[in-house]
């Protein structure tokens, strides 16, 4: 069970629900699901993560899985006015997928789609904390592009400090 995550990760019907957050864990892991672990967002984890993204991030800690070789981390992060929740694999240091579990803003749908999200293959993150692949961005979707980039960031963030 993926119990609670950083914020609410439950859909309304207005939601575009591409995927369950506990079906992305169950995917990534080959069916099975592995024990949860929680990254606790310390004041200088925070000070960090608000160097990185722009902001502290709105959770106390956030829960990741593992197997031993690979993380999956379900983040959320405000596109224009709503959050964007979005799973991502990192192996190695490197994102291994993203994929856009739940969608809820009306424009920028597109970073659902694998032109997208494939664009963060095998990126890591610089000391300078950008990622080493450039991401394009697609017209009309700036906000979502900025808020996966910025979730990727986190995530490659969170995996060095579990």
């Amino acid at each position: 069970m993926l119990g609670i995550l950083m914020m609410s990760t439950s859909a309304t019907a207005e939601d575009d629900v591409y995927q369950k957050p506990s079906a992305f864990i169950a995917e990534t892991f080959g069916g099975a699901t592995p024990k949860a672990g929680v990254v606790d967002l310390t004041k200088e984890r925070q000070a960090a993560i608000k160097a990185l993204i722009g902001r502290p991030y709105g959770a106390a800690r956030v829960r990741y899985w593992t197997d031993g070789k690979k993380t999956a981390w379900i983040l959320e992060e405000i596109g224009k006015t709503k959050p964007i929740t979005t799973g991502y694999v990192v192996s190695g240091g490197k994102i291994a997928s993203v994929k856009v579990l739940i969608y809820r803003e009306s424009h920028g749908w597109e970073v659902r789609q694998p032109f997208f999200t494939k664009q963060f293959r095998d990126a890591s993150l610089k000391e300078d904390g950008k990622l080493t692949a450039p991401i394009d961005n697609i017209a009309g979707a700036t906000l979502s592009t900025r808020a996966l980039t910025k979730m990727a960031k986190l995530a490659l963030y969170l995996d060095q400090h579990r």
